[in-house]
Order: C-alpha cells, then sequence, then structure tokens
C-alpha cells in the first residue's frame, strides 16, 4: 500500500469521503500522467503535491458544496489529460461521463486510464464544443457540464450550456478572478438560457484562492447558440 498521507490530509480538510481503493487509483493516475507526460505535454504541474493539491483536490472540489451527486449525467468539456473528470468519475462509479476534448492525443491518453482502470459509463469523444453541441444526441442531453477550461467565462457559457437539458448546471472551475468574470458573462448566460445560480470562493488546503461557479440551466438554449467554431472565443455575447 503507498503512503497517500498527504493526499488524505487534502480530503480531510476538504471533508470528502474517500476509500483506500479511491485513493489507489488516483495515485495511479498521478504515475501515468507523469510518465506518459514526458512525450506529451499533459501538465506542467509535476511535483507529487502540488498535482494531489492543483489537479486533485482542485477536481474534487465541487464535492465539498454538494453540487455533483452520484447517478448524474456528466460532460466534462476540455478535459485535457482528464480532469477533472477522471477524479470526478473515481469518486462518482455510479455517474455517466462523457469527457470532450479538441486534441485526439490527449482523448488516447485518457481512453488508456479509462481501459487500464476498467473504468464502466465514461466515455471520450474528439470535437469542438460549436460542433458537438448542435449534434442531437448531446444537445441539452446532460445534467452536468463541468469545465477547468482556461478560457474566459462568457465563451465557456456559450460552449457548455448547449450541453446541459434544462433543470440541470454548468459548473465552472475559476481562479480568484471568477466573480468578475461572472458580471463580464451575465448577458452571455442569460441568452443562453442559464442563470447563476450560486458562487463558492474558497482556497484549496495549503493553496490558492479558487472559485466555483454554478450557473443553472432555467430554459432551453436557442438553436443558434454555440456559434460556429471559433466565434464565441473572438467574441462575446452582450
Amino acid at each position: 500500500m503507498r503512503n497517500n498521507t498527504y493526499l488524505k490530509n487534502l480530503l480531510q480538510k476538504m471533508e470528502i469521503l474517500y476509500t483506500e481503493d479511491k485513493l489507489e487509483q488516483i495515485y495511479d493516475f498521478y504515475e501515468m500522467v507523469i510518465e506518459k507526460n514526458k512525450v506529451m505535454n499533459l501538465t506542467s504541474i509535476t511535483d507529487h503535491d502540488d498535482f494531489m493539491k492543483k489537479h486533485i483536490a482542485d477536481s474534487l472540489a465541487p464535492l465539498m458544496f454538494h453540487v455533483i451527486h452520484e447517478g448524474d449525467r456528466i460532460l466534462d468539456l476540455g478535459t485535457g489529460g482528464g480532469f477533472p473528470g477522471i477524479p470526478l468519475k473515481i469518486f462518482l462509479p455510479e455517474s455517466e461521463f462523457l469527457l470532450i476534448d479538441s486534441v485526439n492525443k490527449k482523448l488516447d491518453f485518457v481512453q488508456t486510464v479509462i481501459d487500464t482502470f476498467g473504468l464502466q459509463d465514461i466515455y471520450v469523444l474528439h470535437g469542438r464544443a460549436e460542433d458537438l453541441a448542435h449534434k442531437p444526441e448531446y444537445r441539452e442531453g446532460y445534467d452536468l457540464v463541468v469545465s477547468r477550461a482556461v478560457a474566459n467565462l462568457a465563451t465557456l457559457s456559450e460552449l457548455s450550456l448547449g450541453f446541459v437539458k434544462p433543470g440541470g448546471q454548468f459548473i465552472s472551475y475559476k481562479g480568484s478572478s471568477g466573480v468578475e468574470e461572472l458580471k463580464e458573462a451575465e448577458a452571455a448566460v442569460d441568452q443562453m438560457g442559464g442563470s447563476c445560480d450560486n458562487v463558492f470562493e474558497y482556497s484549496l488546503p495549503d493553496g490558492d484562492p479558487r472559485t466555483l461557479i454554478i450557473i443553472q440551466k432555467e430554459r432551453s438554449t436557442p438553436r443558434k447558440y454555440p456559434r460556429k467554431a471559433g466565434t464565441p472565443s473572438k467574441s462575446h455575447l452582450k
């Protein structure tokens, strides 16, 4: 058994329940990311403690606030190397996940993780949100969309809310500037059929300030959104 003391302490401070099996899978995931990172740019964070804090604890932060529930149908937009989708799946095994990214080689790695762990009801999909959100099989089909993508909130709202069914939510992981971004994104959120449900400002244990922005999907997104590829990032809705 590995020494998972640091991760345990993080989760205890965050009041997130865990099992030894979950910790072992998280550690296996860490080792796979670090090994793959030698030949592919998955993350600039390779120090063990920083990885556990800034990638794992950060990915699991919504569990602190009970805004993700076992059994939700969840889409991770811009998953990259599997964040937050893989850590969340490990902790929410009964939920179905779809992990989307525009970089296929990163999804190949994520699929290897899924196969290695034998995870069920978790899938990867290569493509751009601007295109995929218009496909009937994905349109407004998810209870929850999560994203740690680096785009601003106005752009992310346009890219994400088309996937969320009315009554569902979009959770955007942000840093200390989250509240400021929300003010600038209010028009985009409204036009996409959403409203801000809650904002959680907190700090990771021994770490940086973070913001979780919870957008509630109140009504269907107009069919014209999201706009064609590249447009949401260049021209924000106002």
